[in-house]
């Protein structure tokens, strides 16, 4: 697969996943079937040639690959080796500090640890934080806004 079809593919799978969950009543086992094909088929693509890069797939492509990723809640083993497989490709800057934060809260509530960037929400109550007072400090270093400016339901589920 050439890094433009890879793009393509990135963008398609996106585009399915978040017309699903923001359709006006979600099908829960159609948004449930997608995270799972998504995570099999994100995860054949990491194992053959790795984090899709932003020097490879483009940024659009990137947080497309990212928000896979994020989605892949059922298969917690699966979501961690994305999150290493991006923290390799965010060291050498090929991948989004913000869209990072996320997938790193996503990955520390699933194994049932108190989250760093305030990213993840339960009933519109952000679950526990790791060391709040040091919360705004560690957003800013991502490039995301205070948390008191933080409106979860206009991000990325």
């Amino acid at each position: 697969m050439t890094d433009d079809e890879l793009r393509a593919e990135l963008l398609r799978r996106m585009k399915i996943d978040q017309d699903l969950r923001k359709a006006d009543d979600p099908d829960r086992d159609r948004v449930r079937e997608s995270d799972g094909d998504n995570t099999v088929w994100l995860m054949s693509v990491v194992s053959s040639r790795g984090w899709p890069l932003a020097s490879q797939v483009g940024q659009d492509g990137a947080c497309a690959a990212w928000l896979l990723a994020q989605h892949a809640d059922a298969t917690p083993d699966l979501q961690r080796h994305f999150h290493a497989a991006m923290a390799d490709a965010l060291g050498r800057g090929e991948a989004s500090p913000r869209e990072f934060a996320y997938l790193e809260d996503r990955v520390r509530v699933n194994a049932g640890r108190k989250q760093l960037y305030g990213t993840q929400f339960q009933d519109s109550r952000p679950l526990p934080i790791e060391e709040p007072e040091l919360l705004d400090e560690r957003r800013a270093a991502v490039g995301m806004e205070p948390f008191t400016d933080y409106e979860p339901q206009s991000h990325h589920d």
